[in-house]
C-alpha cells in the first residue's frame, strides 16, 4: 500500500455512499463539554436530502484555509497594520496568549441563481441547515476545529507540520502545500495572527466596502505553494486574499479570496473551478481588553466553465451567517497533545491512493 495522496481542497461529492459507519476513534479528543454544548443547541439534527448540496456546504464553507501561511515577515504597511492593532488593542496579548478557544453557531445555505430579472430578483435558499463549531488555536499555528451541520461532523486541524481534514464521506486526509491558517481564525477572531498575515500585505489603494471607506491588502500564494497544492489532474493557478481594513476605525470589515483550478483528465477536455468566498465581519465586542468579531456572513460562487460545458459556466452559490458565543483566552488544560494529527496523516502509517475528482460534478 502506498502513502496516501493528499487532497485538494474542493469538495469532492462523487462519493455514492457515505462512510457512515467509519469509526472516528483517534481523531479528535473531544471533551464532554463539547458534546453537551452540541446537545444544548442543536437538540435535533436533520439531514439533507440532497446528499450532494449537503457535501459542497461542509466541504467549501466547514473549514476552509487561509491562502498564505502566517511565518513573521517584514512590515510593508506598517500604518494600516499599527491602526488595526491599536483598533483591536492586541498588541497588549503579545507574548502573553498561549491558545484561543471560541464556540460559535453557522446557518449554512445553497441558494439558487436569480431569476430573469438580474439584480433585482431575489435569490432564495433550496437548502438551509443550523450548525454549531468549536474552535481551538495555539500561537503561533496549531489548530483544530470541530464543525457540526446536518447530522455530520467536519474535522481540521493542524501540528504546525501538517494540516489534515476528516469528512464522513473521505475519512481522514492531508492538506496540499505548507501549513497555514484557518481561514475563520483569520475573520476577525484572532487580531494577532491577522496583524501577522497581513504585515507583508500588498497595498491595492482604497476601496468603498458596504458603505465603509476602506484601505485595501492583497495576498497571494506564492508559484511554489501552487506547485505544491498541484497533482497530474488539478492544477492550482491561483489564489488571493484581499482584507479591507476601515479607514474610520481601522478594524478589518471585510475578507474576500479567490482560487482558480485548472482540472484536466488523460484524454479529456479541461475543466475551470473558480471559487470566491466574500465575508462581511462585523459586531466587535471587548473579550479581556482586545476587540473581537462576534458575527459576520459569507457568500460563496463557484463557478465551472471550460470547452467542453455545452451549456456554458455552471454557477452555484453558497450563504453562510456566523455568530459567536464564547471566546476566551489562555484555557487551562490545552496542551500540545491535543493538536496530534490523527494516525491516517502520520508519516509511519500505510497509505492509499484517492484520485482527485472536481466539484460538483
Amino acid at each position: 500500500m502506498g502513502r496516501l495522496a493528499p487532497l485538494s481542497e474542493e469538495p469532492n461529492i462523487n462519493e455514492e455512499e457515505e462512510a457512515t459507519n467509519r469509526s472516528s476513534k483517534g481523531i479528535l479528543r473531544s471533551t464532554q463539554t463539547w458534546r453537551n454544548w452540541i446537545k444544548t443547541h442543536l437538540p435535533s439534527l436533520a439531514l439533507f436530502n440532497k446528499r450532494s448540496d449537503f457535501k459542497v456546504l461542509l466541504s467549501v464553507l466547514g473549514c476552509p484555509l487561509f491562502p498564505v501561511s502566517a511565518h513573521p515577515k517584514l512590515p510593508l504597511n506598517e500604518y494600516i497594520i499599527q491602526h488595526f492593532t491599536a483598533a483591536t488593542g492586541c498588541r497588549k496579548l503579545e507574548g502573553k496568549v498561549k491558545n484561543i478557544f471560541a464556540t460559535g453557531k453557522v446557518i449554512m445555505a445553497m441558494v439558487d441563481e436569480p431569476g430573469p430579472g438580474g439584480a433585482s430578483s431575489s435569490s432564495t435558499a433550496t437548502l438551509s441547515e443550523k450548525g454549531c463549531f468549536v474552535m481551538w488555536q495555539m500561537v503561533p499555528n496549531k489548530w483544530l476545529i470541530e464543525l457540526v451541520l446536518g447530522g455530520h461532523k467536519v474535522a481540521a486541524g493542524s501540528d504546525g507540520n501538517v494540516a489534515w481534514r476528516h469528512t464522513p464521506w473521505l475519512g481522514v486526509h492531508a492538506a496540499k502545500g505548507g501549513v497555514r491558517p484557518l481561514r475563520r481564525a483569520l475573520q476577525g477572531l484572532d487580531p494577532m495572527a491577522i496583524a501577522a498575515v497581513f504585515s507583508p500585505a500588498q497595498y491595492m489603494g482604497e476601496k468603498q466596502i458596504s458603505g465603509v471607506d476602506c484601505f485595501v491588502l492583497k495576498l497571494s500564494a506564492d508559484q511554489t505553494d501552487l506547485t505544491e497544492r498541484s497533482d497530474s489532474t488539478a492544477e492550482m493557478i491561483k489564489h488571493v486574499i484581499f482584507g479591507y481594513f476601515s479607514q474610520r476605525n481601522g478594524l478589518l470589515v471585510h475578507l474576500e479570496d479567490s482560487y482558480l483550478t485548472r482540472i484536466q483528465s488523460p484524454g479529456a477536455y479541461p475543466t475551470y473551478w473558480e471559487t470566491t468566498m466574500s465575508t462581511k465581519i462585523e459586531d466587535y465586542r471587548t473579550v479581556e481588553g482586545v476587540m473581537i468579531a462576534h458575527a459576520g456572513q459569507t457568500n460563496v460562487i463557484i463557478t465551472r466553465f471550460g470547452d467542453n460545458l455545452k451549456m456554458g459556466a455552471a454557477i452555484t452559490r453558497l450563504e453562510e451567517t456566523w455568530t459567536i458565543d464564547d471566546l476566551a483566552f489562555n484555557v487551562p488544560g490545552l496542551s500540545m497533545d491535543c493538536f496530534i494529527p490523527p494516525k491516517e496523516v502520520q508519516k509511519d502509517y500505510p497509505k492509499k491512493n484517492f484520485d482527485w475528482r472536481s466539484p460538483l460534478h
